[in-house]
């Protein structure tokens, strides 16, 4: 490599100077230099100068290359260094892991790479083996390694001391491994081993009480197909019945006929053949659950193949509420240990369904012992498998069926927190005096929406009223008159705007606020801000969050050199202000910005940009911030200061009936349908409980709200007599009073931060079954849903602070998808943190530009002021 002395031009300079010459026409290149350079050895171009040219450029980008020191390691250097990484982890692990690996341990585990003569494989490859469906042997298979693992302790071996990727890591790499291949890693392979079967420990117990559960569920489906098909059997000879009855029915309700003779009327209109055919066939009476128990009893035997195993080798553990699950749970237990065939006399009921409660009152009757220990114990079978489903009940160190509460604050964590929380939200810590304040505010709410509806005459348009047919009418709320100087002032301070393109925007609040300082490089350094790095971290800020993606930031970069960066210049309002300084802004004046709308233009005339598609039965059709506009959108003056017009926003306008408001009752069985409603009475309660002051939610669908009330309907309606037919469901109190220490410490936990609603309503609602705590929650929402609709439903000017606070949402949302402009603003990133990384652009985009605007708002009214 020839050196470079320094009187010859660098390498970055000589390769500039082959670029421009480069791109000149072949007929004026020379040799030696530029257009018109007549120095010694000018050659003229010739045949074989392209391959000169290119031999020219390489040794360039080689010099250039070795003078920035960029070095390429080569494979030999790369695997080394990869080695001695290895060698280093390894060491590391086994230096932290060292004091688990005794020789007893040690011994165990060299013995999981000998093969097993009764299993015909080694105890590794017999763990790594996955249970291939949930039959009776999958089911004691599983049991019979859990055992195992726990004859060597590994349930009680503590790695924790190994991050949780390290540990995932090595637990991986015995699994995918060969017993010749771990032989070969000698004294390494014991780290490997341990964080196997501690992982093995925890993944064995969770697949257990899963197969146990898929097991369960799959005759319980059987059953259920077979009852199915039953009852299409049943209502098929129903028809035949139903025929007849009509036929006899007529005769019947016909007083002209005399009651000697409709025996041999009917005898003779419907046929002996007939009655008999009918008749032969006797007509049961089906249970409440159409039979499905009884179904499932046929299944009794092959059920007691596993649920004892099961039983004996989970400890199980009840929450609230399932105080008698888990007591008929330990009577189980010591019956299969004992080998009884007979249910105590003492055993608990009470906490099956009602659904079955009457095929154990007739097989209580003497001689039934056996029947009744069969629907015992199907019943205890199902409800622990709910139990697990629902979070009620829960296993020790499982990590799929945890205790849910164990997201929450224990017990001893909660103590010292509870009364400087009750006096924060103003609730007592006693159930009782908790129970009689709601009631209180129920009764108080009620009377004020009582009075509003006999106030109000049938014929009121504008009034919450019943109708003539006794049908509650919400009508939409009128808008508010906005005086005329309001609105004047309001198009004024709008006036006085400057018109700031978003990239001009951008960098003045970088200048003020340096939030750019606060990026951080993916490696987990800070990078020196230079303009460089300044200019790379607005392009890809807008280039995401305007969804133009990363192929435009090449131009973007060209679009923030305009804009002033390098200097530290803010373009608006046609004026230039050092952005450093911070002193000098863009002036406030009507008019402002107009000598910037042609550089504006330039500036979102990127190439390749599709301008989106209007729609016009787009609300939003006509805004001339859809075709690509990004500067400040106007609908921030919603944001900043809030309009008073309403759009209907309450939601209102529908009827409801009285008597037919939604019961969970009464409502066909979708699932679905249910879980949205228990969400939505979880929610209103976590917003409630939690403190959180100035949230009023708004109610949608009025026509599906449960109202509850405290008493009878008859005494409810005799105190209410408008208000009192809207409520439907009675308010479960003893629930409540129960659960009210746990409701109590989920609501803390919530305040102070140590779990989100978003978290407890998935976890405690996540089942068909509702968790106990989970149905409190419920009830407690119910009671607060009912409070606060009777107070919207009665208050106008309440219901209109919520349609306000509506519109002030809508309105920034309304920001967002004009700053999200480009593909028509479709999320186009497939993965989650892809599009998690362009949420978090559009994000600061949109609190940069309500924080610009905002200040320039503060701006305006004082100059107005002064």
């Amino acid at each position: 490599m020839p050196s470079i002395s320094p009187s010859q031009p660098s390498a970055s300079a000589r390769a500039r100077r082959f670029s421009r010459r480069s791109q000149q026409p072949r007929s004026t290149r020379r040799a030696g230099g530029q257009p018109g350079d007549e120095g010694a050895g000018a050659v003229p171009a010739g045949p074989g100068d392209g391959a000169r040219l290119a031999h020219v450029a390489v040794n360039l980008a080689r010099e250039y290359l070795m003078a920035a020191k960029v070095i390429r390691p080569g494979a030999l250097i790369l695997a080394k260094m990869v080695g001695t990484a290895r060698k280093a982890a390894s060491d590391l692990t086994s230096q932290l892991v060292g004091h688990l690996l005794t020789a007893e341990v040690r011994a165990d585990l060299e013995r999981m790479l000998l093969v097993d003569a009764g299993l015909g494989m080694t105890r590794l490859e017999w763990l790594v083996s996955p249970a291939r469906d949930a039959s009776a042997t999958s089911v004691k298979t599983a049991i019979d390694k859990l055992g195992w693992l726990r004859a060597i302790d590994s349930h009680q071996m503590d790695v924790s001391v190994l991050p949780n990727e390290r540990r995932r890591f090595l637990a991986q790499v015995a699994r995918r491994s060969t017993n010749q291949g771990l032989e070969r890693r000698k004294e390494r392979k014991f780290p490997i081993l341990l964080a196997f079967v501690a992982q093995a420990a925890v993944d064995q117990l969770d697949e257990v009480v899963a197969l146990f559960d898929q097991a369960v569920s799959a005759r319980e489906s059987r059953a259920k197909s077979k009852t199915d098909e039953a009852l299409v059997e049943r209502a098929k000879k129903g028809e035949a019945r139903q025929l007849v009855m009509e036929m006899i029915l007529p005769v019947l309700a016909d007083p002209s006929i005399a009651d000697d003779e409709v025996g041999g009327m009917l005898r003779e209109r419907i046929g002996m053949q007939r009655l008999r055919e009918i008749t032969s066939d006797a007509w049961k009476p089906l249970p409440r659950d159409h039979g499905r128990l009884s179904e499932l009893e046929s299944s009794y035997t092959y059920l007691r193949q596993f649920t004892p195993n099961v039983l004996a080798a989970i400890d199980f553990q009840g929450g609230p509420g399932t105080a008698e699950l888990m007591e008929a749970v330990a009577v189980l237990k010591e019956m299969n240990r004992l080998g009884g065939r007979k249910v105590p006399a003492g055993a608990p009921s009470g906490f099956m369904p009602a659904k079955y409660a009457d095929y154990l009152a007739k097989a209580r009757r003497p001689g039934e012992d056996t029947a009744y220990r069969h629907y015992w114990e199907l019943c205890v079978i199902l409800c622990l498998r709910d139990g697990l489903r629902s979070g009620d009940v829960f296993v020790p160190g499982s990590r799929r069926y945890a205790d849910p509460a164990t997201y929450l604050y224990t017990p001893e964590q909660w103590a010292p927190r509870r009364g400087e929380y009750c006096r924060l939200v103003g609730k007592p810590p006693n159930a009782a005096e908790a129970l009689e304040q709601g009631k209180e505010e129920l009764h108080a709410a009620l009377q004020e929406l009582e009075t509003t509806l006999a106030g109000a005459a049938p014929d009121d348009t504008g009034m919450v009223r019943l109708d003539e047919d006794e049908h509650l009418v919400v009508p939409p709320l009128s808008a508010e008159d906005v005086p005329a100087e309001a609105k004047a002032l309001r198009d004024e301070l709008a006036a006085m705007l400057p018109f700031a393109p978003i990239a001009s925007l951008l960098i003045e609040l970088d200048a003020r606020t340096h939030f750019l300082d606060c990026f951080t490089h993916a490696g987990g350094r800070k990078l020196t801000t230079s303009v460089e790095t300044k200019r790379n971290i607005l392009a890809v800020l807008i280039a995401m969050s305007t969804n133009l993606g990363l192929p435009h930031v090449g131009g973007l970069r060209g679009v923030l050199r305009r804009a002033g960066l390098d200097h530290g210049v803010v373009r608006a309002g046609g004026d230039a202000a050092r952005g450093q300084h911070g002193h000098r802004r863009p002036p406030l004046r009507p008019g402002a910005g107009q000598s910037v709308r042609r550089w504006h233009h330039e500036l979102i005339g990127w190439p390749a940009v599709p301008r989106p598609r209007q729609d016009p039965d787009r609300p939003d059709h006509g805004h001339s911030q859809r075709s690509g506009a990004l500067h400040v959108h106007p609908c921030l003056r919603s944001v900043v200061d809030v309009r008073h017009e309403d759009h209907r926003a309450d939601g209102a306008g529908g009827a409801l009936r009285p008597g037919r408001l939604p019961r969970q009752r009464n409502r066909p069985p979708d699932r679905r349908a249910r879980d949205r409603q228990s969400r939505s009475h979880t929610h209103q309660l976590c917003v409630v409980r939690s403190g959180r002051q100035g949230v009023d939610p708004r109610l949608r669908d009025l026509t599906r709200v449960t109202l509850v009330r405290d008493d009878t309907p008859t005494e409810i309606a005799k105190r209410y007599p408008h208000a009192g037919p809207l409520l439907g469901a009675r308010w479960n109190e003893d629930l409540i009073a129960d659960c009210w220490p746990d409701l109590q410490r989920m609501a803390g936990s919530l305040k102070y931060g140590q779990a989100t609603a978003s978290l407890i309503v998935g976890k405690w609602s996540a089942a068909s079954r509702q968790n106990t705590l989970a149905a409190a929650l419920k009830e407690w929402g119910m009671l607060r849903r009912t409070v606060h609709l009777a107070k919207y439903l009665s208050d106008p000017a309440f219901r209109r602070k919520i349609s306000r606070q509506l519109n002030k949402g809508e309105s920034l949302h309304a920001l967002r998808r004009d700053l999200h402009y480009a593909q028509q603003g479709t999320i186009t990133r497939p993965h989650l943190e892809q599009q998690t990384e362009q949420a978090w652009c559009l994000t600061l985009l949109t609190n940069s530009v309500v924080a610009w605007t905002t200040e320039y708002y503060s701006r305006a009214v004082l100059e107005l002021r002064s």
